[in-house]
């Protein structure tokens, strides 16, 4: 499928200027564009290379000098990288597969599918599963009995959703995602040496050997719209209640996210997070990535943790968190900063002592 620049600027509620008849079929970065290829020189410094290419058009900043570069055309918006959003979506030569099951995939008879959804080969749809109109299943995908899947959904090869999951429109699971597998949930016949150490702070008591005993999982799992979880994300379900994650959240890679978790809208889980059971985490929070949180902890809305940050209290909203444990973050870059001072410190001290040594000795 091609399409004109005009077409294009007006999908993306963008300016198209030049020749907005020239018609594209892809986009490339600017120096490997062809002629038919859309520029994304969304930048200055990404325009620069321009030259190196054969664009005819491209997508730029709101007054970039487009001509300046040589183009025929170009389409302008103040904020080019969301206008990407957009445009790949147009350009997703992923986004249209015929409806219909592959003759390999095993559909059971009491499932419900809606118009226009395409299964791929050797996947499997469990009894009373329900799946929306539009949506998309891949090959080797496994949705258990009585599962719930909104409209235009995108499920990825490899991808496994639980018995009783309940999510809503337009989710997109990456390769080898899970949903809905069992807790991990264990206890010991007596009080165990983790318990102790918890309570303690790190004194295990008397220490004895106890075999742990597996607390089924009888909750599922609840998804809201335009949720996206990453390959090999994983969600567990619920001990009782269920885990329920928001509308509009995001999953990076390797996203594990515990049993009886609630998530809030519009959250962004970047790669390798991971929560522990009965944690709440609020509206818009971003984890960044190897963030980890501690089970049976509040974080507020609007949070935000950097890099590898260890969540083990309770986080009010707002606030911006990093290091291990967590702080906020420049009280974190402070202590870094007092911590790289420590060497010349301790050679002062150092000096100080073989100073006062000396007037000892000469008394």
């Amino acid at each position: 499928m091609t399409f004109t620049i005009a077409q294009i600027a007006e999908a993306l509620g963008a300016t198209a200027v030049g020749d907005v008849s020239l018609r594209i079929i892809s986009v490339a970065e600017p120096a490997q564009a062809n002629l038919d290829q859309l520029a994304l020189a969304m930048k200055p410094e990404f325009a620069k290379t321009l030259p190196d290419g054969k664009a005819l058009a491209a997508m730029m900043w709101a007054d970039a000098d487009w001509q300046g570069f040589g183009l025929k055309a170009a389409i302008l918006t103040p904020r080019p990288r969301f206008a990407m959003a957009g445009l790949s979506a147009m350009m997703d030569p992923t986004s249209n597969e015929p409806a219909g099951a592959h003759p390999s995939a095993v559909v059971d008879t009491s499932a419900v599918l809606g118009e226009n959804v395409s299964i791929g080969a050797l996947s499997i749809i469990e009894a009373g599963a329900s799946i929306g109109a539009g949506s998309r299943i891949g090959a080797q995908v496994f949705v258990g009995r009585d599962a719930q899947i909104g409209e235009n959904a995108l499920l990825r090869e490899g991808v496994k959703i639980g018995a009783r999951v309940r999510i809503g429109a337009r989710f997109i699971a990456q390769p080898c995602a899970v949903v809905g597998g069992d807790g991990f949930s264990f206890v010991t016949p007596e009080e165990g040496a983790v318990e102790r150490v918890r309570d303690s702070l790190g004194n295990q008591g008397d220490l004895s050997a106890q075999s742990w005993a597996r607390i089924h999982s009888l909750g599922s799992v609840k998804i809201g719209d335009d949720v996206e979880l990453g390959a090999n994300a994983c969600v567990d379900r619920g001990n009782i209640r269920d885990t329920v994650i928001g509308n509009g959240c995001k999953f990076d890679n390797l996203a594990q996210i515990g049993h009886n978790v609630t998530i809030g809208n519009d959250c962004m889980i970047c790669a390798q997070v991971g929560v522990a059971g009965s944690t709440r985490i609020g509206n818009n929070v971003v984890l960044g990535g190897q963030t980890g949180v501690s089970d049976n902890v509040f974080v507020g809305d609007n949070v935000i943790t950097g890099g590898a940050t260890k969540v083990l209290s309770n986080v009010p909203a707002g606030r911006v968190m990093l290091g291990y444990p967590a702080v906020k973050m420049d009280k974190q870059i402070e202590i870094h900063k007092l911590l790289r001072r420590l060497p010349r410190l301790f050679a002062d001290v150092a000096g100080l002592q073989k100073g006062v040594s000396k007037t000892s000795g000469s008394d």
